[in-house]
């Protein structure tokens, strides 16, 4: 008798595991380090997208680390992978970005199938 009330317990405890992850509280993600900066991630057609970001004169390292968080985020919640193809500067052969005001703006589409 116990053993069965142990085994259904058990049961409705496992079976009750995934509905912990309904909802938008599973499409939250945060990084587990402080980001240089505040970047916004806009949606563009098909896997493609923007990521905005006012970087207020600090390094293009740190400005990259807050863009690309984003776009993992963006990628991996929505597309199920993590990797992106980021548009390139001919110039440079790095990210390429315009700028617009005081943001800097880079593109890039999701390459998750």
């Amino acid at each position: 008798m116990l053993r069965g009330l142990l085994i259904i317990s058990i049961a409705l405890c496992v079976a009750s595991c995934g509905r912990l992850g309904l909802g938008n509280a599973s499409k939250r993600a945060e990084s587990q380090t402080t980001l240089p900066f505040k970047a916004k991630l806009s949606k563009g057609e098909d896997r493609a997208f923007s990521v905005a970001v006012v970087h207020k004169g600090s390094g293009l390292d740190q400005v990259r680390e807050s863009v690309r968080f984003e776009a993992t985020k963006y990628c991996l919640l929505n597309f199920g992978g993590s990797d992106a193809d980021w548009q390139m500067s001919a110039v440079s052969n790095d990210w390429a970005f315009t700028q617009d005001g005081d943001k800097l703006v880079f593109n890039g589409t999701c390459t998750a199938i």
